[in-house]
Protein backbone atom coordinates (compact mmCIF):
# COMPACT_ATOMS: atom_id res chain seq x y z
CA UNK A 1 0.00 0.00 0.00
CA UNK A 2 1.73 3.54 -0.89
CA UNK A 3 0.09 6.47 1.22
CA UNK A 4 0.60 9.87 -0.69
CA UNK A 5 2.36 12.40 1.12
CA UNK A 6 -0.34 15.21 1.21
CA UNK A 7 -2.89 12.74 1.92
CA UNK A 8 -0.70 12.14 5.39
CA UNK A 9 -0.36 15.63 5.90
CA UNK A 10 -3.65 16.43 5.64
CA UNK A 11 -4.70 13.05 7.85
CA UNK A 12 -2.22 14.77 10.22
CA UNK A 13 -4.39 18.15 10.75
CA UNK A 14 -7.37 16.89 11.09
CA UNK A 15 -6.18 14.76 13.96
CA UNK A 16 -4.68 17.90 15.33
CA UNK A 17 -6.95 20.25 14.74
CA UNK A 18 -10.04 17.74 15.43
CA UNK A 19 -12.67 19.22 12.25
CA UNK A 20 -12.17 19.25 8.93
CA UNK A 21 -12.69 23.03 8.87
CA UNK A 22 -10.23 23.80 11.10
CA UNK A 23 -7.69 21.76 9.39
CA UNK A 24 -8.24 23.53 6.28
CA UNK A 25 -7.91 26.82 8.06
CA UNK A 26 -4.24 26.05 9.20
CA UNK A 27 -3.46 24.60 5.98
CA UNK A 28 -4.49 27.30 4.16
CA UNK A 29 -6.67 25.38 1.69
CA UNK A 30 -10.40 24.64 0.95
CA UNK A 31 -11.98 22.02 3.20
CA UNK A 32 -13.15 20.75 0.39
CA UNK A 33 -9.63 19.56 -0.78
CA UNK A 34 -9.30 18.23 3.08
CA UNK A 35 -11.92 16.05 3.03
CA UNK A 36 -11.53 14.73 -0.56
CA UNK A 37 -8.19 13.63 1.02
CA UNK A 38 -9.43 11.89 3.60
CA UNK A 39 -12.39 10.15 1.69
CA UNK A 40 -9.39 9.01 -0.27
CA UNK A 41 -7.42 7.95 2.14
CA UNK A 42 -9.78 5.88 4.03
CA UNK A 43 -10.70 4.68 0.87
CA UNK A 44 -7.00 3.17 -0.08
CA UNK A 45 -7.25 2.10 3.75
CA UNK A 46 -10.54 0.28 3.46
CA UNK A 47 -11.75 1.77 7.21
CA UNK A 48 -13.15 4.66 8.46
CA UNK A 49 -10.29 6.83 10.47
CA UNK A 50 -12.36 9.03 12.40
CA UNK A 51 -15.77 8.59 13.83
CA UNK A 52 -17.65 11.63 13.33
CA UNK A 53 -19.26 12.94 16.58
CA UNK A 54 -20.80 16.46 17.87
CA UNK A 55 -17.72 17.31 19.34
CA UNK A 56 -15.39 16.80 16.42
CA UNK A 57 -13.76 14.13 14.83
CA UNK A 58 -12.07 11.34 16.83
CA UNK A 59 -9.70 8.64 15.54
CA UNK A 60 -10.60 5.36 15.59
CA UNK A 61 -8.63 1.83 16.16
CA UNK A 62 -7.76 2.18 12.15
CA UNK A 63 -6.83 5.93 12.71
CA UNK A 64 -4.56 5.24 15.42
CA UNK A 65 -2.82 2.94 13.81
CA UNK A 66 -2.27 5.10 10.93
CA UNK A 67 -1.90 8.43 13.14
CA UNK A 68 1.31 6.15 14.69
CA UNK A 69 2.85 5.60 11.30
CA UNK A 70 2.08 9.55 10.37
CA UNK A 71 4.32 10.64 13.23
CA UNK A 72 6.83 8.57 12.58
CA UNK A 73 6.46 9.08 8.73
CA UNK A 74 6.48 13.51 9.21
CA UNK A 75 9.16 13.29 11.88
CA UNK A 76 11.73 11.51 10.15
CA UNK A 77 10.78 13.76 6.66
CA UNK A 78 11.72 16.97 9.06
CA UNK A 79 14.30 14.87 10.51
CA UNK A 80 15.72 14.77 6.61
CA UNK A 81 15.76 17.97 5.83
CA UNK A 82 17.25 19.42 8.75
CA UNK A 83 20.31 16.96 7.67
CA UNK A 84 20.53 18.19 4.46
CA UNK A 85 20.49 21.36 5.78
CA UNK A 86 23.01 21.20 7.73
CA UNK A 87 24.96 20.10 5.67
CA UNK A 88 24.77 23.19 3.33
CA UNK A 89 25.79 25.09 6.30
CA UNK A 90 22.00 26.11 6.97
CA UNK A 91 21.12 26.04 10.61
CA UNK A 92 17.80 26.46 10.57
CA UNK A 93 14.56 23.93 11.79
CA UNK A 94 12.05 24.57 14.61
CA UNK A 95 11.91 22.58 17.77
CA UNK A 96 8.04 22.16 19.80
CA UNK A 97 9.05 22.05 23.59
CA UNK A 98 6.25 21.08 26.56
CA UNK A 99 7.44 22.00 30.09
CA UNK A 100 5.88 22.51 33.44
CA UNK A 101 5.51 26.08 34.40
CA UNK A 102 7.79 26.06 37.10
CA UNK A 103 10.48 26.45 34.89
CA UNK A 104 9.37 29.73 32.84
CA UNK A 105 10.96 31.73 35.34
CA UNK A 106 14.80 30.73 35.23
CA UNK A 107 15.72 27.72 34.09
CA UNK A 108 13.99 27.60 30.43
CA UNK A 109 14.96 31.18 29.76
CA UNK A 110 18.48 30.41 30.19
CA UNK A 111 18.42 27.52 27.63
CA UNK A 112 16.29 28.91 25.10
CA UNK A 113 18.99 32.37 25.49
CA UNK A 114 21.76 29.92 24.54
CA UNK A 115 19.97 28.30 22.00
CA UNK A 116 18.98 31.53 20.37
CA UNK A 117 22.64 32.22 20.59
CA UNK A 118 23.95 29.83 19.00
CA UNK A 119 21.42 28.54 16.64
CA UNK A 120 19.77 31.91 15.47
CA UNK A 121 17.88 30.42 12.51
CA UNK A 122 15.93 27.66 14.78
CA UNK A 123 12.70 28.25 16.21
CA UNK A 124 11.44 27.03 19.42
CA UNK A 125 8.00 27.11 20.05
CA UNK A 126 6.93 26.57 24.05
CA UNK A 127 3.55 25.32 25.44
CA UNK A 128 3.59 25.03 29.11
CA UNK A 129 1.36 22.69 31.10
CA UNK A 130 0.70 19.73 33.82
CA UNK A 131 2.89 17.07 33.70
CA UNK A 132 0.14 14.22 33.13
CA UNK A 133 -0.36 15.42 29.53
CA UNK A 134 3.56 15.38 28.61
CA UNK A 135 3.78 11.69 27.49
CA UNK A 136 0.81 11.73 25.20
CA UNK A 137 2.20 14.99 23.90
CA UNK A 138 5.49 13.25 22.81
CA UNK A 139 3.81 9.92 21.51
CA UNK A 140 1.39 11.46 19.56
CA UNK A 141 3.92 13.52 17.62
CA UNK A 142 2.90 17.02 19.29
CA UNK A 143 5.63 18.15 21.03
CA UNK A 144 8.96 17.11 20.16
CA UNK A 145 10.37 16.72 23.71
CA UNK A 146 9.13 17.59 26.89
CA UNK A 147 10.48 18.73 30.48
CA UNK A 148 8.23 17.55 33.48
CA UNK A 149 8.15 16.35 36.68
CA UNK A 150 7.52 12.42 37.56
CA UNK A 151 6.34 11.59 34.42
CA UNK A 152 5.22 7.81 34.55
CA UNK A 153 6.73 5.30 33.00
CA UNK A 154 5.35 5.43 29.24
CA UNK A 155 6.64 2.78 26.49
CA UNK A 156 7.01 5.32 24.04
CA UNK A 157 9.14 7.84 25.45
CA UNK A 158 12.68 7.54 26.21
CA UNK A 159 14.09 9.57 28.96
CA UNK A 160 17.02 11.42 28.02
CA UNK A 161 18.21 13.27 31.56
CA UNK A 162 16.70 13.28 34.93
CA UNK A 163 17.60 15.23 38.49
CA UNK A 164 16.04 14.75 41.79
CA UNK A 165 14.59 18.15 43.46
CA UNK A 166 13.69 18.17 47.25
CA UNK A 167 10.13 19.17 47.83
CA UNK A 168 9.39 22.30 50.60
CA UNK A 169 7.45 24.81 51.89
CA UNK A 170 7.37 28.45 50.08
CA UNK A 171 6.84 31.12 52.25
CA UNK A 172 7.04 34.73 52.72
CA UNK A 173 10.46 35.52 55.08
CA UNK A 174 8.19 37.09 57.67
CA UNK A 175 5.86 33.47 57.91
CA UNK A 176 6.51 31.57 61.29
CA UNK A 177 7.86 28.63 59.43
CA UNK A 178 10.27 30.22 57.71
CA UNK A 179 13.62 30.27 60.20
CA UNK A 180 12.56 26.01 60.61
CA UNK A 181 15.55 24.25 59.19
CA UNK A 182 12.70 21.75 57.83
CA UNK A 183 9.14 20.75 58.30
CA UNK A 184 6.48 18.41 58.15
CA UNK A 185 3.41 18.68 56.15
CA UNK A 186 1.47 18.46 60.26
CA UNK A 187 3.42 21.72 60.50
CA UNK A 188 1.96 23.26 57.93
CA UNK A 189 -0.84 22.14 58.13
CA UNK A 190 -1.45 24.97 60.89
CA UNK A 191 -1.70 27.55 58.09
CA UNK A 192 -3.61 28.53 55.18
CA UNK A 193 -2.92 25.92 52.59
CA UNK A 194 -1.82 26.97 48.71
CA UNK A 195 -2.46 23.52 47.01
CA UNK A 196 -1.49 22.58 43.38
CA UNK A 197 -4.28 20.57 41.61
CA UNK A 198 -4.35 17.50 40.61
CA UNK A 199 -2.94 17.72 37.02
CA UNK A 200 0.11 18.92 38.89
CA UNK A 201 3.01 15.98 39.83
CA UNK A 202 3.26 18.07 43.25
CA UNK A 203 -0.26 17.15 44.23
CA UNK A 204 0.38 13.41 43.48
CA UNK A 205 3.48 13.74 45.78
CA UNK A 206 1.82 15.23 48.67
CA UNK A 207 -1.56 13.82 48.18
CA UNK A 208 -1.23 10.36 50.88
CA UNK A 209 0.10 12.85 53.53
CA UNK A 210 -2.95 15.27 52.21
CA UNK A 211 -5.64 12.05 52.88
CA UNK A 212 -3.92 11.76 56.64
CA UNK A 213 -4.53 15.64 57.49
CA UNK A 214 -8.11 15.39 56.13
CA UNK A 215 -10.50 17.90 58.01
CA UNK A 216 -7.26 19.66 59.42
CA UNK A 217 -6.65 21.65 56.19
CA UNK A 218 -7.57 24.98 55.34
CA UNK A 219 -7.42 25.65 51.90
CA UNK A 220 -8.06 29.29 50.96
CA UNK A 221 -6.64 28.37 47.08
CA UNK A 222 -6.08 25.05 45.04
CA UNK A 223 -4.28 26.19 41.51
CA UNK A 224 -2.63 24.74 38.25
CA UNK A 225 -0.55 27.62 38.32
CA UNK A 226 2.75 27.45 39.94
CA UNK A 227 2.98 31.13 38.80
CA UNK A 228 -0.37 32.05 41.08
CA UNK A 229 0.67 30.20 43.79
CA UNK A 230 4.28 31.63 44.39
CA UNK A 231 2.73 35.13 44.14
CA UNK A 232 0.10 34.41 46.65
CA UNK A 233 3.00 33.18 48.71
CA UNK A 234 4.83 36.26 48.35
CA UNK A 235 1.82 38.11 49.54
CA UNK A 236 1.87 35.90 52.47
CA UNK A 237 -1.77 34.77 51.76
CA UNK A 238 -0.56 31.15 52.45
CA UNK A 239 2.34 27.92 52.38
CA UNK A 240 3.09 27.02 48.70
CA UNK A 241 4.65 24.10 47.52
CA UNK A 242 6.95 23.02 45.11
CA UNK A 243 10.44 22.42 44.39
CA UNK A 244 13.62 25.10 44.46
CA UNK A 245 13.47 25.34 40.41
CA UNK A 246 11.81 28.44 39.31
CA UNK A 247 12.45 30.16 42.97
CA UNK A 248 15.66 31.50 41.72
CA UNK A 249 15.05 35.20 41.55
CA UNK A 250 12.83 35.20 44.79
CA UNK A 251 14.93 33.15 46.73
CA UNK A 252 18.33 35.38 45.95
CA UNK A 253 15.98 38.95 46.30
CA UNK A 254 14.51 37.52 50.41
CA UNK A 255 11.11 37.50 48.92
CA UNK A 256 10.33 33.75 49.97
CA UNK A 257 12.07 30.90 51.60
CA UNK A 258 12.43 27.29 51.00
CA UNK A 259 11.56 24.85 53.39
CA UNK A 260 12.41 21.58 52.72
CA UNK A 261 9.51 19.05 53.62
CA UNK A 262 10.43 15.78 56.05
CA UNK A 263 7.56 13.07 55.98
CA UNK A 264 10.18 11.56 58.32
CA UNK A 265 12.63 11.77 55.11
CA UNK A 266 12.65 14.22 51.63
CA UNK A 267 9.96 14.41 49.40
CA UNK A 268 11.64 14.29 46.20
CA UNK A 269 10.55 15.15 42.24
CA UNK A 270 11.93 13.77 39.82
CA UNK A 271 12.51 16.05 36.40
CA UNK A 272 13.33 14.49 33.61
CA UNK A 273 13.65 15.38 29.65
CA UNK A 274 11.82 13.29 27.30
CA UNK A 275 11.63 12.43 23.49
CA UNK A 276 9.70 9.87 21.79
CA UNK A 277 11.50 6.35 22.28
CA UNK A 278 13.42 4.90 18.79
CA UNK A 279 13.42 8.78 17.41
CA UNK A 280 16.37 9.60 15.35
CA UNK A 281 16.82 13.19 16.33
CA UNK A 282 16.83 15.93 13.64
CA UNK A 283 19.96 18.02 13.71
CA UNK A 284 17.83 21.35 15.74
CA UNK A 285 15.97 19.18 18.20
CA UNK A 286 19.27 17.68 19.03
CA UNK A 287 21.21 20.90 19.38
CA UNK A 288 18.40 21.81 21.66
CA UNK A 289 18.25 18.74 24.00
CA UNK A 290 21.76 18.97 24.31
CA UNK A 291 21.47 22.47 25.95
CA UNK A 292 18.46 20.91 27.76
CA UNK A 293 20.39 17.93 29.20
CA UNK A 294 23.34 20.12 30.20
CA UNK A 295 21.11 22.51 32.11
CA UNK A 296 19.66 19.67 33.81
CA UNK A 297 23.00 18.55 34.95
CA UNK A 298 24.05 22.08 36.23
CA UNK A 299 20.33 22.54 38.03
CA UNK A 300 21.45 18.82 39.81
CA UNK A 301 24.98 19.65 41.24
CA UNK A 302 23.40 23.14 42.30
CA UNK A 303 20.49 21.50 44.23
CA UNK A 304 23.06 18.40 45.49
CA UNK A 305 25.56 21.42 47.07
CA UNK A 306 22.16 23.29 48.73
CA UNK A 307 20.83 19.96 50.10
CA UNK A 308 24.41 19.37 51.16
CA UNK A 309 24.42 22.81 53.14
CA UNK A 310 21.40 22.35 54.79
CA UNK A 311 22.25 18.90 56.15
Amino acid sequence: MRLHARALLYFDAIRKAGSIREAARRLHVASSAVNRQLLELEDQIGAPLFERLPAGLQLTAAGEVVARHVIVVLQDAHRVDSELDALRGIRRGEVSLQAVEGLNADFLPQVLAQMAQHYPGVRVTTRSSGSASMAAAVAMGEADVAVGFALPRHAELTQLAMCRFDLGAVVTPAHPLAGRAAVSLSDCAAYPLLLPGAELSVRWLLQPWLDRLAGQLHVPLESASIDLMRTLARDGVGVAFQTRLGLERELAAGQLVFVPLRTPGALVSELGVYVRAGRALAPALDAFVRLLTEAVARAQAVETAQGAHLR
